[in-house]
């Protein structure tokens, strides 16, 4: 009974604004579906230009490799709560504000396009060259290449890869709310950690589980329907 009272005492569901942590729950999750649809995009789109440009013969090539590559570990090694603080002007340029769900966008992209890039790159360098060879002798283009040959041979690993990325949006969305960027981390920093109300941190984390649980099943059922090893 003692560890009963205890437990009820410290943790009071009656204290919770649900409404609140409905609103909360939505903005993490429309930041991290709509930075995630853009870090797909940039992802491929660098992940592509790595790929391309690696053994391309001519210093244009070269040069260009160079510079991507240099950008996508810049990026990749800044801490996220530092690259927030770093991007602060360009969120205040881009969506002219520096505080709520809009203003973490460009940081959320900015952090996770890097490293699905390199992904992108690695997944792309796993596809079979024989294959490649092969539709090249038959006269295709790159871009015949690209759309025929690495995006559906690595189709399985993108979705994999975009998954993890997924997740690490969530955790990312949490730490850009802790400095008022909304959702969920702003809800249970203010609301939860800075109140010393225990309830509303545990039922924030609660929902951030959930959520991460969705996206990773949702992901490896995308990947067992795309994976021909599985069919």
């Amino acid at each position: 009974m003692s560890n009963s009272t205890g437990l009820k005492s410290y943790f009071q569901f009656h204290s919770v604004d649900w409404s609140a942590m409905r609103s909360a729950t939505w903005e993490t999750v429309w930041m991290t579906l709509l930075s995630m649809i853009a870090v797909v995009i940039f992802g491929i789109i660098l992940g592509l230009i790595l790929y391309e440009t690696r053994s391309k013969q001519g210093i244009g090539f070269k040069i260009i490799n160079w510079v991507v590559g240099l950008l996508v570990n810049i990026f990749r090694s800044i801490p996220y709560i530092i690259l927030i603080i770093l991007l602060l002007p360009v969120s205040k340029a881009l969506v002219g504000t520096i505080i709520g769900p809009k203003a973490a966008l460009p940081s959320l992209i900015v952090s996770a396009a890097p490293f699905y890039a390199r992904m992108v790159e690695s997944y792309f360098r796993e596809v079979d060259s024989g294959v490649i060879e092969a539709v090249e002798s038959m006269g295709a283009t790159t871009w015949g290449v690209i759309t025929k040959v690495l995006l559906p041979e690595s189709k399985p690993a993108l979705i994999a890869g975009a998954t993890v990325t997924t997740i690490s949006l969530i955790g990312y969305t949490a730490m850009a709310g802790a400095i008022g960027a909304g959702g969920l981390g702003n809800l249970v920093y203010q609301e939860g950690f800075q109140a010393y109300n225990n309830t509303i941190t545990l039922v924030g984390t609660i929902i951030i589980c959930i959520f991460v649980f969705v996206v990773q099943f949702i992901g490896d059922r995308f990947v067992k329907m795309t994976d021909k090893r599985t069919l």
